[in-house]
This record gives structure tokens, C-alpha cells and sequence, in this order.
């Protein structure tokens, strides 16, 4: 039986923590709700902020979180079991990616553990089987070098030309020790899944495995205001290919999940934190299989705030916002099935990525095209706003709201004169 408990899903100071997240409600208006997790049950909060982007948003979301009130929804324990039980199906109610409209970037080989290991898949060309031959070779190369190196500092670019020199140089190495950061777009908004889904992996993939993650959430104007857990799916065989199969790689049906909440940053809980933040990655198969790891966010090459300055700014501006994954600090590389073979998953495992002060993502391996097809998006979440009267009109927006509207008009007009 698929199944999570709520001590595993709660961060261990849960009674103290802002957890605020999505829940699909089903009947004649189904949708998602906007929800804090209160007294271990759920709040739906949308009368504050009918998205989570626009919350993010807010001046003060801490606050207007703490002064919401709204329908209480039911005991979290309850949510869960559903939510295992039937996954993202619009049938059932069930707990969400806790995003919306924020697009879904991460930030790649930010680790120097997951580096070698993309510089390895484009040696292999994506075969597992060359793998152990090329993590040897490499490893000679560049030793514990790159542990101790600063991205783009004068180091670095020695060692890059002594890489060079030696016809050892990687595309991964580029952006591992370079000075631009890798930063791709991981999903679409509105496409993750969330605790106790399904997660999807492409039929043809035969090398694969989880990334377990940090992920940021960064409001329109740039500012982290809280983050969350997420497993950023990874076809070892795709990438290694060509790193032109990147989008394949990454971006299919249930191939991100977020959650289980995102928890906003407090007195208690903030960036300091994230820096040191530990994840635990647990894998479990139906076949007895159990794989067990960590990492340290201490071990990150760049800083959290950097990876955001290189995905946003005045190169790049996302109005909704964004869910930065941070890179993953883990790559499995134990053998599973045969001598050689490394690690790959098989249907039906159970992935659960946790930390102590944001809980547990559990999900479960399927292939994409057997999960619940994604079919709710942005124009289905403005028609149901709408319906529920969440989508105020001009002459219903407050004075800084109208404000923010005129200016946008303007800046549209005047590119539309331009």
C-alpha cells in the first residue's frame, strides 16, 4: 500500500514552522485552494492571495499569512492518505506542488559530487556500463581540486587551461567552475506534482535516477521568502547523449516534484538555515532494494542568493516569480541490478527526500505516460478564480494595486509606440 506518515512529511519543529502549500478540491468548482497548515490540518487562505505566486508577492507574507483566516479543509493525516492512495487525480481530493505560476528553474552542477558525475554521462555518452572506467579517469584528473575551488575565481580558470591542455575539459566543467552559472528551466508553471504523487520517467529511459534539492521561492522582485524540498527527475542516458537533450532529459509529464510545503522564512527559519540545511534521500523498491544517502548544503559552490542573481534580474525578469532548485548534492552510483550497471530506478519505487526543518517529499516511480496526464494550467486555473470570484475587477483592486496596473500599461504602451 502506497503510504506516508505525517511525522515523516512535517519538518521536526513543525508546531513553529509557516507551512503554507496548494490542495486540490474537487466537486463542481475543483481546483486548487491556497492553504496553511495549522494544528496539523489544513486552512484554505485563497480569500488572502488567490495564488501562491501572488502571495509571494505580498509585502509582508509572513504576516498576511499569520493574520488569514479561511475554511478550515480537514486533518493534514487525512489529505495525505488520499493523496497517497490516488495520487494527482482531479477526482480525489489530494496535496499539490505547493507553486503555481512561478516558472521552474534550476540552478545545474552546483555540486562538485553531481559535476563529475554529468562530466562522466558525456564521456559514457550516456551508457551506465562505461561509467566506472570514466569516474576513474576523471577523479585522476582533477583529484579533490574542485572542492576547494571558488567558481570563476583565478583558480578555477588555471585549472581550466591545464584541463584544456590535457583535451579534459567538459561543458559541465564550464559551468561547474566557470563564471556563468548553468541555469535551465526545469517545468512549466503549473506542471509539478507534489507529496505523495506519482513521479514520471520517460519509457525509453533505461539510466536514470533522483536529484534531491533544495528549491528556493523567489518572489517578482527577486527576494527569497521562503523554500521548499524537490526531486528534479534526471534521464542519465538522455543528457549524456547530447546536452541538447536536456529539455527531454528534464521536463516531462510528473518529472518535477515540490514540496511538501514551502516554508517562508521566520525568526526561526531563514537563509542562514538554508545554508546549512542537510538532505536525506531514501530509496525503497518493491523488490526489497533500499538505497540511503546525504549531502550538505554546506558543500554548494556558489551561494544560494548567487544561483538567484544569475537566474534573475535586469538580464531577466519573471513577474510571477520563480522556484529555483538549487542543484542537486547527491548522485546514487551504487550498482543495483548488475556489476558495473550503477544505479537506476525501477517502477514502483519509493523516493523520499527529507530534511529536518522542511519534512519529507514522498513520491513514487512510474513512467510518465502512465501517471495522471497534466491538464490543469494557467488558463484553467483563471477560468476557476474566476468562477470562484478570486480575480477582483480594476475598480476592486486596492490603490497600490490599480497603481501597479497603470504602471504596467504604461510601460506596455509605450512599448506598443516604440
Amino acid at each position: 500500500m502506497l503510504a506516508a506518515s505525517l511525522g515523516d512529511v512535517l519538518p521536526e519543529d513543525a508546531s513553529r514552522a509557516c507551512l503554507i502549500g496548494r490542495a486540490w478540491c474537487p466537486g463542481p468548482l475543483a481546483g486548487p485552494r491556497l492553504v496553511v497548515v495549522r494544528n496539523d490540518a489544513l486552512v484554505d487562505i485563497s480569500s488572502t492571495a488567490a495564488t501562491m505566486s501572488a502571495l509571494l508577492a505580498l509585502p509582508n507574507p509572513l504576516g498576511a499569512v499569520q493574520r488569514a483566516s479561511g475554511e478550515p479543509l480537514g486533518a493534514l493525516a487525512d489529505w495525505l492518505a488520499e493523496t497517497c492512495r490516488h495520487g494527482a487525480s482531479p477526482s480525489h481530493r489530494h496535496l499539490m506542488a505547493p507553486n503555481d505560476l512561478q516558472v521552474v528553474k534550476a540552478a545545474g552542477v552546483t555540486f562538485v559530487t553531481s559535476m563529475i558525475e554529468r562530466v562522466i554521462e558525456e564521456m559514457t555518452r550516456g551508457d551506465a556500463r562505461g561509467a566506472d572506467a570514466a569516474r576513474r579517469v576523471v577523479q585522476a584528473a582533477v583529484g579533490d581540486n574542485l572542492t576547494r575551488l571558488r567558481p570563476g575565481s583565478l583558480e578555477a580558470l588555471r585549472l581550466k587551461q591545464i584541463l584544456i591542455a590535457r583535451n579534459m575539459w567538459s561543458q559541465y566543467l564550464e559551468v561547474g567552475i566557470g563564471e556563468d552559472a548553468e541555469i535551465f528551466t526545469k517545468a512549466q508553471p503549473m506542471s509539478a506534482v507534489g507529496v505523495g504523487a506519482e513521479i514520471g520517467l520517460h519509457p525509453k529511459s533505461v539510466w536514470n535516477n533522483p536529484e534531491p534539492e533544495v528549491v528556493l521561492a523567489v518572489n517578482s522582485r527577486g527576494e527569497t521568502k521562503g523554500c521548499a524540498l524537490g526531486n528534479d527527475v534526471n534521464l542519465r542516458d538522455f543528457e549524456g547523449r547530447s546536452a541538447l537533450l536536456l529539455g527531454k532529459a528534464k521536463d516531462n509529464n510528473a518529472s518535477c516534484a515540490i514540496g511538501p510545503f514551502i516554508r517562508l522564512f521566520d525568526n526561526h527559519f531563514g537563509l542562514g538555515d538554508v545554508r546549512l540545511t542537510e538532505v536525506k534521500l531514501k530509496v525503497e523498491g518493491v523488490d526489497g532494494y533500499v538505497l540511503q544517502g546525504s549531502s550538505s548544503m554546506q558543500q554548494i559552490s556558489r551561494d544560494p542568493l548567487e544561483l538567484v542573481e544569475h537566474a534573475m534580474g535586469n538580464h531577466h525578469q519573471y513577474p510571477d516569480g520563480a522556484m529555483l532548485f538549487c542543484g542537486t548534492m547527491f548522485a546514487p552510483i551504487e550498482d543495483r541490478d548488475v556489476p558495473g550497471g550503477g544505479f537506476t530506478h525501477h517502477l514502483g519505487d519509493r523516493v523520499m527526500v527529507s530534511s529536518s526543518q522542511l519534512g519529507a517529499l514522498v513520491n513514487w516511480v512510474d513512467h510518465c505516460d502512465k501517471v495522471p496526464l497534466w491538464t490543469f494550467g494557467i488558463g484553467a486555473l483563471m477560468n476557476n478564480l474566476a468562477a470562484r470570484g478570486l480575480l477582483p475587477s480594476r475598480a476592486g483592486l486596492s490603490q497600490q494595486g490599480r497603481e501597479a496596473l497603470q504602471r504596467r500599461e504604461a510601460v506596455s504602451n509605450q512599448k506598443t509606440g516604440d
